[in-house]
């Protein structure tokens, strides 16, 4: 799915020639994500439901991401969406391509916004008070603790990532399995920081790893103990569901929707 915010930007806001400038402020260090955020977004001028017609008009979604969808729903799998963006825009977004009776089983983790009558401001309210105004580690670990306060014997699920952009290099080493874009910013890190992950193009590609990971972990373990795919860094466990014959995980990008994904017994789109 591409960028919500650039698609706004571009046509209501500073420009595509000023947001690639400022993208390139975050790149090199000169500006915070936060920072630059606040500039795109408060661009903007105006009313959330014109904005969203151009979305509508504009935004292409993964023809594959519907499908990964019904594919978690069928297996209990919880999906979130963790965002850098802006959780009003990206529930619009999921609300008219997957329906809203499809759209209720995602849950988003993003920065809120506040935004005049008239269109005329556009001001975020981040969830983090950090440099990335939403720190998707943050939220990881925020996860786990309330997936282990509900787990029985303090488990918790696999944690799945998917993502691809600026916004998710933080979340890159808390997750049990990581899927990083091919050819983005989230990969070009994982690379350069030797961080174990898988690439993908389209959703079809994580739907596939996915039920490879389920099956070798219930043949591996039969459900019982630590994951295959468990890392130590993050120190997650899964939970385990007696009732479930296959097991989930978590993540993005999920979804950012910038792309930023989640993951099986918990899985999550990061945007």
């Amino acid at each position: 799915m591409q960028d919500t915010g650039h698609i706004l930007f571009d046509s209501h806001g500073c420009g595509p020639q000023r947001r690639v400038e400022l993208d390139e402020e975050i790149k090199s260090g000169v500006r915070s994500f936060r920072d630059v955020s606040e500039e795109m977004w408060g661009s903007l001028k105006v009313p959330f439901e014109d904005g969203f017609e151009v979305m509508k008009n504009v935004l292409e979604i993964d023809p594959d991401f519907r499908d990964f969808h019904e594919f978690c729903i069928d297996r209990n799998i919880p999906f979130n969406v963790i965002s850098a963006g802006l959780k009003p825009v990206l529930r619009a977004v999921l609300d008219e391509f997957l329906g809203k009776k499809q759209s209720q089983h995602i849950d988003i983790i993003a920065n809120d916004v506040a935004i005049t009558p008239d269109g005329s401001q556009w001001k975020p309210i981040w969830l983090h008070d950090t440099p990335l105004g939403h720190d998707k580690a943050a939220s990881i670990k925020e996860y786990r603790i309330t997936a282990s306060s509900e787990s029985e014997d303090g488990s918790c699920p696999l944690v799945v990532f998917v993502g691809d952009g600026v916004s998710d290099l933080p979340a890159a080493r808390e997750a049990d399995v990581l899927f990083a874009r091919k050819g983005l910013r989230l990969e070009e890190y994982c690379i350069a920081n030797k961080i174990d992950y898988l690439p993908f193009s389209t959703f079809a590609d994580i739907e596939r790893e996915i039920r490879k990971i389920i099956r070798d972990d219930q043949r591996n373990t039969k459900g019982h103990g630590k994951p295959v795919q468990y890392n130590p860094r993050a120190n997650f466990w899964r939970k385990v569901n007696k009732n479930k014959s296959e097991t989930s995980a978590t993540k993005k990008e999920v979804v950012s929707i910038t792309p930023t994904i989640p993951a099986p017994s918990s899985v999550s789109l990061i945007n």
